[in-house]
């Protein structure tokens, strides 16, 4: 009676453990897909996720929006070692360097690795990808990458997007809060995605022409090599708004292979660097005297080609002598001794006071990362000497936003504007500052035409039309060129400010070249002046005047 009973407990438990092992059997091997499945859907997941850039846009004088930085969706091929025998690393190292045109030593020394994803390729192009997706064991993975379509253009106007998915110069690093996308959650249940709040970031359309850009940047690469300068800088804007219409420095760099160029290429000249600008500086001196009464357009000055300050002698280029001139053709023809005679007729705290007025000694604010500025702490200290070269553009540092916020002044009347590059700025509704006279800019608008007409600026001429100009050959000191010595170099910047129509102005061009083969700025920057204004008044179709 008890081995019956014995027999039926063990027959029992035999059962009974042979139907547990079959459930699990089933709920691990044969139906293990369907609760996995079933497990996912049952499950949030959550991962952060951040927001695509903005793009950045150009237009035409057409209204024509052109994309200049956009976000791009490329592929890359990796693998997962691990899953790799070592039976099959030598033959999938082979296959894969043929697809992938890699080295087949990079590819195996890839798969001997101890973990689960390894990268092989970046930036798949369309035929690799189709290839990898046939391929068992590798694997494509996506991501967005920041793409500008244009590769050079605009380079130091647009900056670039860097390895840590920031903006690095140019709009891309000042606009970075506005440009970079929101973070947000990525929810999903299962493979469902059920909620994604990362939100793209807001577009950016600059003030900058397409067309214009593109013209100015082709010219400005001609003449820095055609004269074996060793860089170039032009700006082009409107003095009404004072929106940068064009922004290129010389050489540059491709935006889609930033990594591979000299980190000293990334420099916007045009807002990160100082310079003594030369005679450009003139007509903004003689604006200041005449505003104050200092001089009038008749009246006369002799040359005799050398003035003293103290122990200091001030001459002009070539120690040149013109004799009897009057004020206008001191600005024509370019003559220091008579802009020391002129600076000399202001009370020096007022002259000081005016070149503040015009935000020589402060960041213009343009929207463009980086911008510097000089305190001019030199110039500052009060010296005749000091003031006297000023007054030709020596001892006294801008930058070439200054210049054209300073010119804008002389062409629109007066007033001084806000630069700005983006239409998303703000900077418009800053108030504009009245700094000098209708009348004032009007006498000095006419000096600058007959410095074009019969001076120094004839070269920047186009027939048909009245210009404004008024070129600047500065020498470069030895500290600016990396050696050490006092005073000054053999090296120039060679400029030209300018803006045409001279009497309704549409828009201002500052012109800096550094060290050209050329002695002086009426055959380097005034015939590139010449080229950009002739283009523009085709291409906005203003009629001579």
């Amino acid at each position: 009676m008890s081995n019956n009973r014995l027999w039926f407990v063990f027959v029992f438990l035999f059962l009974f453990s042979a139907a547990f092992s079959w459930r699990l059997f089933c709920l691990q091997i044969t139906d293990q897909e369907k609760w996995k499945a079933q497990a996912e859907g049952q499950q949030k997941f959550f991962s952060s996720l951040q927001g695509q850039r903005g793009d950045i846009f150009l237009k035409d004088k057409d209204g024509n929006y052109h994309t200049i930085a956009t976000n791009k969706k490329i592929y890359h091929a990796y693998v997962s070692p691990r899953e790799v025998v070592d039976g099959e690393k030598e033959i999938l190292a082979k296959e894969i360097s043929s697809i992938l045109n890699l080295e087949e030593d990079f590819v195996l020394e890839k798969l001997e690795k101890d973990n689960s994803f390894e990268v092989l390729k970046k930036n798949l192009s369309k035929k690799e990808l189709e290839e990898v997706r046939k391929k068992e064991k590798v694997y494509e993975q996506e991501s967005i990458v920041r793409f500008y379509p244009e590769g050079e253009m605009a380079a130091h106007i647009i900056g670039f997007v860097g390895g840590e998915e920031t903006g690095q110069y140019g709009v891309e690093q000042y606009y970075e809060n506005i440009l970079r996308g929101t973070l947000g959650i990525k929810e999903r249940i299962g493979k469902l995605i059920t909620k994604n709040s990362a939100k793209k970031g807001d577009d950016l359309t600059l003030t900058v022409d397409y067309n214009i850009q593109y013209f100015v940047e082709k010219k400005l690469g001609e003449v820095v090599e055609e004269l074996d300068a060793r860089k170039g800088t032009v700006l082009v804007g409107d003095p009404f708004t004072g929106e940068i219409i064009a922004l290129a420095n010389y050489p540059t760099f491709d935006l889609n292979n930033y990594s591979e160029a000299d980190v000293a290429l990334f420099k916007n000249t045009a807002v990160q660097e100082t310079f003594e600008p030369g005679s450009v500086f003139k007509p903004i001196v003689m604006a200041i005297a005449l505003e104050e009464e200092a001089i009038f357009p008749e009246d006369e000055f002799f040359d005799t080609g050398e003035r003293w300050i103290y122990n200091r002698k001030i001459s002009n280029y070539g120690e040149r002598s013109y004799g009897l001139v009057d004020m206008t053709e001191i600005i024509k023809k370019s003559i220091n001794t008579g802009m020391a005679y002129v600076v000399e007729k202001i009370d020096k705290e007022v002259y000081v006071e005016y070149l503040k007025n015009f935000e020589f000694f402060q960041p213009t604010g343009v929207d463009v990362h980086g911008e510097i500025f000089s305190g001019n702490k030199n110039f500052l200290e009060g010296r005749d000497i000091n003031y006297a070269t000023s007054s030709y553009g020596q001892g006294i540092e801008v930058n070439v936003v200054h210049l054209f916020t300073a010119f804008s002044a002389i062409a629109n009347g007066g007033r001084l504007v806000n630069p700005c590059i983006s239409e998303n700025t703000n900077k418009l509704e800053v108030p504009e500052r009245k700094i000098i006279s209708e009348e004032t800019a009007l006498k000095v608008t006419k000096m600058m035409v007959e410095t074009v007409e019969d001076g120094f600026g004839k070269s920047a001429k186009v027939p048909g039309y009245y210009i404004a100009g008024k070129t600047g050959t500065a020498q470069v000191a030895w500290s600016k060129i990396g050696k050490e010595g006092k005073g000054y170099s053999n090296e120039t910047i060679q400029g030209f400010a300018g803006f045409a129509p001279a009497f309704d102005p549409q828009f201002v061009v500052i012109i800096r070249i550094d060290n050209p083969s050329t002695k002086s700025a009426s055959v380097s920057a005034a015939p590139l002046f010449r080229k950009i204004a002739d283009y523009i008044f085709k291409y906005k179709q203003i009629a001579p005047k």
